[in-house]
């Protein structure tokens, strides 16, 4: 009895131990091994996630830096190319167009100075810059005639100082400021009054105005109440087309302080409101940090800056090279840097080629 009971003592505590045996932890080294496993799984992890997070932020400052710059030429290539046009044209003529412009003085703002229909600037602007302008950066004014408003003339009052266009549906308001011409001259004027078919250009109205009611050409133009007269409309005696008038459309382009920082591509342009006209500034691209222009002269085999081309030659631009230098938002490159980008595009001037 004794016996057996010394037994079943030692098996029980054979099984204790055992139970104590299985049931045993890690031991202090497996702990450190298993949490040195971890930090490692974690650390490579968080590493492939920063790299990722890196690479697609470079990669969508890039995007963007890409799609303004294409943006960005795409609308200036489109005004550039029309720069100087009108619906008379100056190709394929042995000399060019004979142009007057009878608003009150042309030169006092940028878009009513139509003499060329380009020019450049390298520093501060005469007149005065535009709100915000970058003055190290080129800017740009281009003039054209907007063909979506293109008329023919039926017949034109002239002591009336009226023209009967083809068509009530125009789309002319007052105060536009407009074009006419034939195959032999073209003149610049504000529209004074609009009546259906039939449009004005007395010297009274809005401003700017007309110095004079004569369309004829003078240069300097003639500026004296009935100025020099010039009769536009059909003409078949010269086996010709019709006389056109169309709308006007200055532009001028520069690099500014963009409202939210930073700086970015903006367009002035010309709008009528209610018989008014005033200049709004519209911001085109963001991250345009400079814009360099330089210019193709006829004859010539070397574009060059603006303040290379003297005043009377403008007229003999045919080709333009913008390069813009673009900026991504803040940290999409290495080390939270800008991405930086240089695009360059040359257009060659529609209305200048032969």
């Amino acid at each position: 009895m004794t016996q057996n009971m010394m037994s079943l003592r030692r098996h029980a505590a054979q099984g204790r131990a055992a139970a104590r045996s299985a049931v045993r932890g890690l031991t202090l080294v497996e702990l450190m091994i298993a949490m040195m496993l971890g930090l490692l799984v974690v650390g490579s992890a968080s590493a492939i996630f920063i790299s990722n997070r890196a690479t697609y932020r470079a990669t969508e400052g890039l995007g963007r830096v890409q799609e303004n710059g294409r943006m960005a030429f795409e609308l200036m290539a489109r005004d550039l190319r029309e720069a100087g046009g009108n619906p008379c044209g100056n190709a394929d003529r042995k000399e060019p167009l004979k142009i007057v412009n009878v608003l009150n003085n042309p030169a006092a703002q940028w878009w009513t100075n139509w003499n060329n229909g380009i020019r450049g600037y390298e520093a501060a602007i005469p007149g005065g810059n535009p709100p915000g302008r970058v003055v190290g950066a080129d800017a740009i004014d281009l003039m054209s005639a907007d063909s979506s408003s293109a008329a023919t003339i039926v017949d034109h009052n002239i002591a009336g100082t009226e023209f009967e266009l083809n068509t009530a549906d125009h789309g002319f308001k007052d105060s536009d400021l407009a074009i006419v011409c034939d195959w032999r001259q073209a003149s610049l004027f504000q529209v004074t009054s609009v009546a259906g078919a039939n449009i004005r250009h007395s010297n009274a109205g809005a401003a700017p105005g007309n110095c004079t009611k004569g369309l004829g050409y003078a240069n300097p133009a003639l500026c004296t109440p009935g100025g020099r007269t010039k009769q536009y409309g059909p003409n078949p005696a010269d086996n010709m087309a019709s006389a056109t008038v169309v709308r006007m459309q200055p532009v001028r382009w520069y690099v500014g302080t963009a409202p939210n920082g930073g700086r970015s591509l903006f367009r002035s342009a010309v709008v009528n409101n209610g018989g008014a006209l005033a200049v709004r500034e519209q911001e085109i691209a963001e991250g345009v940090n400079d814009l360099e222009i330089q210019y193709l002269l006829e004859g010539a085999a070397n574009y060059v800056d603006a303040t290379l081309i003297p005043a009377d030659r403008w007229n003999d631009v045919n080709a333009v090279r913008v390069t813009l230098d673009m900026l991504s938002a803040d940290g999409a490159g290495v080390g939270g840097a800008q991405l930086q980008r240089r695009i360059a595009h040359t257009v060659t001037l529609r209305n200048r080629m032969e």
